[in-house]
């Protein structure tokens, strides 16, 4: 189900290609493609959940290119915009994009995967959305797989900085049920899932990424 979300969420200014570009990409693709690139190995099977626009996807790909890339949304409109980056990219490492609402349960099991990567998405969806994504995340995953999650979170039930303060607001505001999720929580609903949650790692713009291995 495409998220409800409020004017100061999820934006991106369309091209005219049929591409969509996110304000935020140009900051945080670089930051993100080298923690994969110290993180993960040189090949496996990489599936992303909520790829939105498409254009940091393809960005990861030209740099990984043992990689194998399958990005995923549950919007029509940005589904198509990944498929304009991919042309437009001209990657051979990233398959067509495929619909996947990633909180419906039953999806993890039709697939395995060396590593997952969400990005930008806790913040904008519900708490029980948010759990049945990570169990779904735990069952598509290979032995030693990695879970790669970014975003911002409140730190020990903290907001941290004015900017933090407002957006979440405006999220809870507009949904009750949405907002930022505190960085233990998650760290306990993903140990609940069966991976191991293995590194905190700050992020720039106040950000996090949280790192977790299925040691099974």
């Amino acid at each position: 189900m495409k998220p409800d979300l409020p004017s100061t969420a999820n934006t991106a200014d369309a091209g005219d290609d049929g591409r969509l570009f996110a304000p935020s990409s140009p900051r945080i693709k670089g930051p993100i493609l080298d923690l994969l690139k110290a993180r993960l190995g040189d090949s496996g099977r990489f599936l992303e959940i909520a790829s939105g626009t498409g254009e940091n996807i393809v960005h990861y790909a030209v740099s990984m290119p043992g990689w194998r890339f399958q990005p995923t949304d549950v919007d029509p409109e940005r589904i198509a915009s990944i498929s304009a980056w991919i042309a437009h990219e001209g990657v051979e490492n990233v398959a067509a994009p495929a619909p996947l609402d990633a909180a419906v349960e039953g999806w993890g099991k039709t697939v395995e995967v060396d590593a997952i990567h969400i990005g930008n998405l806790f913040h904008l969806i519900s708490e029980p959305q948010s759990r049945a994504i990570l169990q779904e995340c735990s069952n598509a995953l290979a032995p030693n797989g990695k879970l790669i999650i970014y975003g911002p979170f409140t730190r020990a039930g903290e907001l941290t900085s004015e900017g933090d303060q407002r957006f979440h607001e405006s999220l809870s505001a507009h949904n009750p049920e949405i907002g930022y999720k505190d960085d233990f929580e998650m760290l306990d609903w993903i140990s609940e899932t069966g991976l191991e949650p293995a590194e905190v790692i700050e992020m720039p713009a106040n950000n996090l990424c949280l790192l977790a291995v299925k040691s099974y």
